[in-house]
């Protein structure tokens, strides 16, 4: 099996790593071949296993999205981990409102995005016109439902209080669920 696809031009170094070390990685552990045209942003993957190319191409384009290879990497270690991608380019055609929705959920000092990475056990990536998140998939739709909310415009007091109910929520679930 063959898959291609595209990615942005400052991605390529990172994909292919000090040394070609992190390509050779994701090769090792995908049993795959990894072929990069960095004039044209195309990466090809090759392999017999469907399943481990498929988590190949998500930790290319978690890679793409702006995680570092460490981040991205964590698609290989849980199988149960997803990556979402947020399109922000849809929500607005002014390059200005662009940058204060990435602000919105980055926020002050990285903070905000901070929050939501540690009360949903995710990882967030803001790059260019996507969010990214990588996580469990309950967690991940809490994360997700966040995101929204800030892109609403909702103050960051509501998101911050609705992620400390969910995440009750989840701790008492898993209470019950044990007892």
């Amino acid at each position: 099996m063959i898959q291609e696809i595209k990615i942005a031009g400052n991605r390529v170094a990172v994909l292919i790593g000090k040394g070609g070390s992190v390509k050779k990685e994701l090769e090792e552990r995908t049993s795959t071949k990894i072929s990069i045209d960095s004039k044209e942003g195309s990466v090809q993957l090759e392999g017999e296993d469907a399943p481990l190319l498929l988590r190949g191409i998500e930790v290319v384009q978690a890679i793409n999205r702006g995680f570092s290879p460490e981040r991205a990497f964590a698609l290989l270690d849980d199988e149960d981990l997803l990556l979402d991608v947020i399109d922000l380019s849809g929500l607005t055609d002014s390059p200005r409102q662009l940058d204060r929705l990435r602000g919105r959920i980055i926020g002050k000092d990285g903070r905000s995005r901070e929050q939501i990475e540690h009360m949903t056990e995710c990882e967030l990536s803001v790059f260019g016109k996507t969010v990214a998140i990588i996580g469990l998939p309950e967690q991940m739709k809490i994360a997700r439902s966040a995101v929204d909310m800030l892109l609403q415009g909702l103050p960051h007091e509501m998101v911050f209080a609705f992620l400390e109910r969910k995440r009750r929520e989840m701790k008492q679930n898993m209470i019950d669920y044990y007892y």
